[in-house]
């Protein structure tokens, strides 16, 4: 018989169990956060009817969607988490209590063009806060502390998360009549740390902005300092534009109540670069930074928008969220060997039979289970020698040997696989 091929399609990961180990201890560190914070567990379909799901998509987005039909139904596979939530929320909207929390981790699909560290099937680790009509600006900040306590605990120190308000610049756009080429500058003047100032100067003259205009936007994205410092410096280029002036106050609220919250001052910066969904976002808005490894991008991003279910309904439904692409960060990270896999088992004790008769090493492992404890019995009828290396390999810490002796005497060897370190333990004291 011909043999197929064992491939796996490019663009999705297999991991190894070592690896998996790894990565679901991230996620776990995620989800944990999230549930601590208050925020409720959501799992939607993977599977969406087309109309419902493309609501709101366009463009390059459209063109990258999973789409089939089965039957006379048009199916497309869900590209993010946020569609899915905002027709979740529309349907369900009765039944919720607002401000309503969510998080859900899980895969996504894009079929675009595959790169390094890029995928076409990826999990997503979201968190949002919807509100019914409105929603207090004082989610904006709370959300950072939970960006700062999950990059803690994923073991990372020098981060920061950098935070902008769309409002400031879409305001400082329409005072310097360019509101219609906005999303070009705002490409441009990104570029910013690659290309720098005069390229940047350059560009802006090619799209035809006039000169004042230019130099105002230079003077604008130049403005530096402490997160208080730029935001005075904010405040005295006299912009008056009502959008703008908004967006300032808003981001000296969040800055202010993000202390409250206990992030430390290095963990966080104003950043006036950052513009995050050119379209979706209307106020606050995050970028998170790993700063020893900068060329990893954002790790974890988000901000606020106005209204989450218009496609889906004519209440208003404002919100702010963030997101984890936890696939890709856990590629990029593994690469660079910022993490390392060592766990080849989530057993702790492996109990290994000397005898035919099972019941007693069965025993042994049910209490073993009942009190926590993962043990695993090796079933196959090797040489103890081989049963040891089995538990070498697979750094399984502790190994219980069950043999004749043993049970006559009610007393069962237990080895320490790291020390070579054995005890004789009774049953009762498992």
């Amino acid at each position: 018989m011909a043999k197929t091929e064992p491939r796996t399609l490019s663009g999705f990961m297999e991991l190894l169990p070592d690896e998996q180990i790894l990565f679901n201890q991230m996620k776990r560190t995620i989800e944990e956060t999230y549930q601590k914070y208050g925020f409720l567990p959501l799992d939607t379909p993977v599977i969406e009817l087309s109309e419902v799901l493309l609501a709101k998509a366009g463009g390059e987005t459209e063109k990258q969607i999973y789409r089939f039909n089965k039957g006379d139904n048009d199916l497309s596979l869900r590209f993010d988490l946020t569609v899915p939530l905002s027709k979740y929320v529309a349907k369900n909207y009765g039944n919720l209590n607002f401000p309503f929390r969510r998080y859900q981790i899980g895969k996504v699909y894009r079929g675009e063009r595959t790169q390094k560290g890029r995928f076409r099937e990826f999990y997503q680790c979201n968190i949002d806060v919807i509100g019914d009509g409105e929603l207090d600006l004082i989610n904006d900040a709370e959300l950072p502390s939970v960006i700062y306590t999950i990059f803690t605990k994923l073991g990372f120190s020098n981060f920061t998360i950098r935070i902008n308000n769309r409002k400031i610049l879409n305001g400082l756009f329409e005072s310097l009549n360019q509101k219609e080429k906005a999303v070009e500058i705002l490409r441009i003047i990104d570029k910013i740390d690659k290309i720098g100032k005069d390229a940047v100067i350059e560009e802006l003259e090619k799209i035809e902005v006039e000169k004042e205009a230019v130099e105002k936007i230079i003077e604008f994205i130049s403005i530096n300092g402490t997160s208080d410092e730029k935001i005075e410096k904010l405040k005295k280029l006299n912009i008056e534009n009502e959008t703008y002036i908004k967006g300032v106050e808003e981001l000296e609220y969040v800055v202010k109540h993000m202390r409250m919250f206990e992030i430390p001052e290095n963990n966080f910066n104003v950043d006036l670069t950052i513009a995050r969904g050119l379209d979706y976002y209307t106020g606050t808005v995050y970028e998170t930074f790993l700063n020893d490894y900068r060329e990893l991008g954002s790790v974890c991003s988000g901000g606020r928008y106005e209204n989450l279910a218009e496609y889906y309904t004519d209440k208003k439904l404002p919100g702010v969220g963030v997101s984890i692409g936890l696939t890709r960060l856990f590629y990029k990270l593994n690469e660079m060997n910022l993490i390392k896999a060592s766990k080849k088992s989530i057993s702790e004790v492996l109990i290994i039979p000397m005898v035919e008769d099972l019941t007693i090493p069965i025993k042994i492992a049910n209490k073993l289970r009942t009190k926590g404890t993962n043990a695993e019995i090796y079933l196959n009828n090797k040489k103890l020698k081989a049963k040891f290396k089995y538990a070498d390999k697979l750094k399984i810490p502790y190994v219980i040997v069950v043999g004749e002796d043993e049970i006559q005497s009610g007393k069962y060897t237990l080895k320490n696989m790291e020390t070579g370190e054995e005890q004789k333990i009774e049953f009762e004291n498992l």
